[in-house]
């Protein structure tokens, strides 16, 4: 059976930058937020039809946040949140990060995309800090309702990680690769962490749930005030 390749492809180059858009969701707007099934990144606390419906526009910002609040989020460094690769590696797997980055789709926080030495394992990790827990714990539910059109195949299911922790594992919508997605969130910060592998080869849930855990850790360590 092939085996997908990720430093070599395009899909491998991309895949951290339409993660990173893809957990960016904003919330449903029957919880007074807006739509973004595409996962473009469009986030507000404010009435539907003061959403954007475009890609470039800047989302709204809820009354309780001052646009200096988010300056300063932005300005910020998160890249310490981010697991590392030695987190991810074991007696199976060697993984290096093949990409880092800060704000991911122009939201505060920060995005990994690790790939493992035989190229045919990727995991990406991506945290997203809005203004509060409950932004957060809207945008988790629109992501949630979300997930089944974007992992094919899975159902999502609770997990004993976070707040409102949600995994679903299933295959990529072009049917190439198996999918594992897992979010959680943590105070203010919402994170999404995706595996991949080739079909058939689904990564563990054991492994997933221990990633997980140590993301999680890693935010009640590095970013303590969340609320």
């Amino acid at each position: 059976m092939s085996r997908p390749k990720y430093l070599s492809t395009p899909t491998g180059r991309l895949a951290a930058a339409a993660i990173a858009a893809a957990v960016a969701l904003g919330a449903t707007a029957c919880g007074g937020v807006s739509s973004d099934p595409a996962g473009l990144g469009q986030t507000s606390t404010t009435s539907p039809t003061a959403a954007s419906s475009g890609p470039s526009a800047s989302p709204a910002s809820p009354t309780s946040t001052t646009s200096a609040d988010k300056e300063a989020d932005l300005a910020a460094d998160y890249r310490h949140l981010l697991l590392q690769p030695e987190h991810l590696s074991d007696q199976e797997d060697t993984f290096t990060a093949r990409s880092v980055d800060t704000n991911p789709s122009g939201m505060p926080g920060a995005s990994a995309f690790f790939v493992n030495a035989d190229d045919d394992r990727a995991i990406s990790d991506t945290i997203v800090l809005y203004p509060d827990a409950t932004t957060a714990k809207k945008t988790l539910k629109a992501a949630t309702e979300a997930l089944p059109t974007k992992v094919i195949g899975g159902t999502p299911e609770p997990v004993a990680v976070g707040t409102d922790g949600v995994v679903i594992s299933g295959t990529s919508p072009a049917g190439d690769k198996s999918v594992t997605q897992l979010l959680f969130t943590q105070g203010r910060a919402l994170v999404r962490l995706d595996f991949e592998s080739a079909v058939g080869d689904s990564t563990s849930d054991q492994f997933v749930t221990n990633v997980a855990k140590m993301q999680l850790i890693a935010l009640q360590t590095g970013l303590p005030d969340t609320e």
